[in-house]
């Protein structure tokens, strides 16, 4: 074998390890990143989606991610931020459907509430799902990661891409509003 040769195996090894290391990264986070997502956009296989383009965008940066807490940080800020794009196509698309509708109940048609708002209602823990529906839209994106991820401050200002303070700051307007949401219905 020349030296020429094993050079071209040690190359072929050094790329194997970010193929590997995105499979066990993938393998370990898949489940919480997907929950994560769903938690913002409430919809399984719109959650789903968005793991894997998270990871297919970290694979075209994977030679600047050495280190594995800083990879899966990556990977919650690309799910956060995609879960955020889903959600201003709804809104956009809710306002649209909103002015249709009421062009229909101008004309005698009655509104009637959307099946997403009867599963809410009809669900276990709808109380508090609704309650997190009535926050408004940076404060639940604060409170989803903070909990159910259990990330410090700075880690939810970077998933979110806001800063320590301001999550400080939603985290408490959210939680005040959850409580008295909560405590307002029992």
């Amino acid at each position: 074998m020349t030296a020429a040769q094993g050079e071209d195996t040690g190359s072929a090894d050094t790329m194997w390890v970010p193929d590997q290391a995105l499979t066990d990264l993938y393998a370990v986070s898949w489940h919480s990143l997907v929950r994560l997502s769903w938690l913002l956009v409430r919809d399984q296989q719109l959650a789903e989606e968005r793991v894997p383009d998270a990871f297919v965008a970290m694979s075209s940066h994977w030679s600047r991610q050495q280190n594995r807490d800083l990879a899966l940080a990556y990977l919650r800020r690309c799910v956060v931020n995609s879960s955020h794009s889903v959600l201003r196509h709804r809104r956009v698309e809710g306002r649209y459907l909103s002015s249709q509708t009421s062009a229909m109940t101008a004309q005698g048609s009655t509104k009637e509430p959307s099946a997403q708002a009867r599963a809410l209602q009809s669900a276990g823990g709808a109380r508090l799902l609704a309650a997190l529906g009535h926050l408004p839209p940076r404060q639940w994106q604060v409170l989803t990661p903070r909990y159910y991820l259990d990330l410090s401050q700075s880690q939810t200002a970077d998933a979110v891409s806001i800063s320590a303070g301001s999550v400080k700051t939603h985290t408490h307007r959210g939680l005040t509003a959850l409580r008295s949401d909560v405590e307002g219905t029992s």
